[in-house]
């Protein structure tokens, strides 16, 4: 404040702001977080420079949930501009209602299939038409279709509303609860900053320490994007700042970008290497038992199909892409010794996140061999929530507070009940009947048959924005055609499950993940596009040479 008022002093005919701007301010320059402790000689967020920063820069600074125990000391806060409300987007509502008003009334009904089961598929193709357009955000349209499924009596209300009893969704819910605990105790900042000591002297190295860090939190914290916005991409802020890369400025290339642009394109395969690590995970195999397609023993099964794909492609995608967009800064000598700072910092470990480890040993051993001893998923997670709020590590507002997990339960239930009801009218079997015997007209062997389907249940992700919404909208139907064209039933369900982790990181908006990433301001729209589009095809190299040997090995063929 004292060189505020120097600068007043020596230049009086600047105008004064209002005293009440410069406490706001002075407030707001004092509490802003830095994940990581830099030298006070580098461009860093504790040094002067930091006051020069914009606005919008130091908004990207802010992570999403604050890791420290410490609580701020009263800050002001400020208030948040009031918008109101604009309802449905015209044209996309339009769009989305006639695209199931032409399947009602102008596309002919076959008569294997009843004027109820037609129904409930034009309302169902028009619920899946505003996901992809957004007339409305995802839940609230959701919740349009299941009116609409009620008012016109396509549905009884308990048949429409089952879904919201359903033991998968429920255990997706308290996955987001799971993930807030290791935001707020600060359990995976901790984790990936030890990652940082070890492995990141080089640019490699500190790639390779965030991609096996994250690999190592996934089956514990089970939401790709609170990994990406509650640990890795605060981290990734500092160390880039500290070697003076910049988002949205050319200085950008210099570290941020490749960093980013790594854990972004290496996160779908950590996704996919653990059956709790994405909560699509869990809702793929839950669609796959309603199609009669159950898997023993499901997370171990999961985990032993998936790893040694998945680990060739963490392994191979920080090298690949290391040549492909290669960094300007190949050595940080100072990462080890800033996370070596930031670790002294944050102290030894706290109770809460003692209480944090053991509560996930708890749960994830559970889903391991929950099995064996009767304890269903659900009930592991509920046991280890319940342990969570008793200990005072989450609190019951921190739950109200995860609008993503509410949200999740309303339209997860919507759609899994309808593609449910769908299958129950016959119109899923009529589906994949119909595809059969076109599959079967070109005389196609099922390997074949294999590779298109997967390849086309990939490509038409560009299409959507949600990797849950995708599953709740196609799944079912991509596996009863698997099943149909005579491909090995576990085989389909695994195969299709892991593509769909795969498939986030296509587009900037393909997943949660990408809009975090993206809107950190280190990778530009062409960069998404191209790369991802590249680190596609290596993905489905390695998982296609890598999976198909060590899945005939595991006996799913």
């Amino acid at each position: 404040m004292e060189n505020l008022h120097l600068a007043i002093a020596h230049r009086p005919p600047l105008p004064v702001p209002a005293a009440g701007h410069l406490r706001r301010r002075h407030l707001h320059l004092h509490h802003l977080p830095a994940p990581l402790s830099l030298p006070s000689t580098s461009h860093s967020l504790s040094s002067p420079h930091h006051h020069r920063l914009t606005p919008t820069l130091r908004r990207h600074l802010r992570p999403p949930l604050r890791v420290s125990q410490t609580p701020d000391a009263n800050p002001e806060p400020e208030p948040e501009p009031e918008s109101e409300p604009t309802g449905a987007k015209l044209v996309p509502f339009v769009i989305s209602v006639a695209v199931g008003l032409a399947v009602r009334f102008l596309a002919p009904r076959p008569v294997e299939v009843s004027p109820q089961a037609w129904q409930l598929l034009s309302i169902f193709l028009s619920t899946i038409a505003g996901l992809v357009l957004g007339p409305l955000p995802v839940g609230a349209w959701a919740f349009l279709g299941l009116t609409a499924a009620v008012a016109t009596r396509t549905l009884p209300f308990a048949a429409a509303f089952s879904a919201f009893t359903n033991e998968v969704i429920w255990l997706i819910v308290i996955s987001f609860f799971f993930a807030r605990g290791f935001v707020k105790t600060g359990l995976g900042d901790r984790i990936a900053t030890y990652f940082v000591k070890w492995l990141g002297s080089s640019t490699l190295g500190l790639s390779y320490g965030l991609t096996i860090s994250e690999a190592c939190i996934a089956p514990a914290m089970p939401s790709t994007t609170a990994r990406a916005g509650g640990v890795f991409l605060p981290i990734i802020k500092s160390l880039s700042l500290s070697a003076e890369s910049k988002p949205n400025h050319p200085s950008s290339r210099k570290l941020g970008s490749y960093l980013v642009m790594t854990q972004f394109q290496a996160s779908g395969n950590s996704s996919a290497l653990f059956l709790t690590a994405a909560a699509q995970n869990l809702l793929c195999l839950k669609l796959a038992e309603e199609l009669g397609v159950f898997i023993a023993n499901p997370w171990v099964s999961w985990f032993k199909a998936a790893s040694l794909p998945a680990l060739a492609a963490l392994l191979a995608t920080p090298y690949l892409l290391y040549k492909i967009f290669p960094p300007e800064t190949k050595d940080t000598p100072d990462a080890p010794a800033l996370a070596e700072e930031k670790l002294k910092r944050m102290g030894p470990v706290t109770k809460n996140e003692w209480v944090m480890i053991g509560t996930m040993i708890l749960a994830v051993s559970l889903w391991v061999f929950g099995d064996a001893i009767g304890v269903p998923s659900v009930v592991a997670a509920m046991l280890g929530l319940s342990i969570l709020l008793l200990l005072g590590v989450l609190d019951w507002d921190d739950c109200l507070n995860e609008k993503s997990a509410w949200d999740t339960l309303a339209w997860f239930a919507v759609l899994v009940g309808m593609a449910a009801q769908l299958t129950n009218l016959g119109i899923v079997s009529w589906m994949s009947s119909c595809v059969a015997k076109l599959l079967q007209s070109f005389s196609l062997s099922w390997p074949v048959a294999f590779c298109i389907l997967e390849g086309s249940y990939f490509l038409i992700h560009y299409l959507f924005a949600s990797q849950t919404g995708h599953v709740g909208a196609l799944y079912s139907a991509f596996l009863a055609m698997h099943i149909a064209a005579g491909v090995p039933r576990a085989l389909s369900a695994l195969a299709l499950a892991f593509n769909t982790n795969l498939f986030g990181a296509i587009t900037h908006y393909s997943s949660g993940q990408a809009a975090v990433y993206f809107g950190a301001g280190y990778i530009e729209l062409p960069d998404v596009f191209r790369l991802g589009f590249i680190t596609a095809l290596i993905n489905t190299f390695i998982w296609g040479v890598v999976g198909t040997i060590w899945w005939k090995f595991l006996g799913l063929y």
